[in-house]
């Protein structure tokens, strides 16, 4: 389960930070997309368990799903998918590989009380 190293990373991040700020972090903002390879609930089950007994235990995962967004060489337009079984254009039905969004694991934001 690569969510638990995940969620490791998260806090060791926000604590490091926390640190740099001299306060206390209530929220982990992350942005996680439909392709990272990463199941939510069990990142946020992970999460809490990456907490207990660090200065985060008690802190929130705030998770913001990421659709998957491709570009249509025909339609020369930014699409997302209707599925992930099928990676083709919603409106014309052109076959594409050009993923531009989907792929993302970024922690954007903490929430930080002094």
């Amino acid at each position: 389960m690569h969510e638990l190293s995940i969620a490791l990373s998260l806090v060791d991040l926000a604590e490091e930070e926390a640190g740099r700020q001299g306060g206390r972090v209530c929220t982990v903002y992350l942005r996680l997309g439909a392709l990272a390879g990463v199941v939510k609930e069990a990142l946020l089950s992970s999460y809490e368990m990456a907490c207990a007994d660090t200065a985060l235990e008690g802190s929130r995962l705030v998770i913001e799903e990421v659709p998957v967004v491709v570009f249509c060489p025909a339609c020369q337009a930014l699409r997302p998918l209707s599925g992930l079984q099928a990676f083709t254009c919603v409106e014309c039905g052109t076959p594409t590989p050009d993923i531009r969004q989907g792929k993302e694991l970024e922690l954007v934001a903490l929430e930080v009380e002094s």
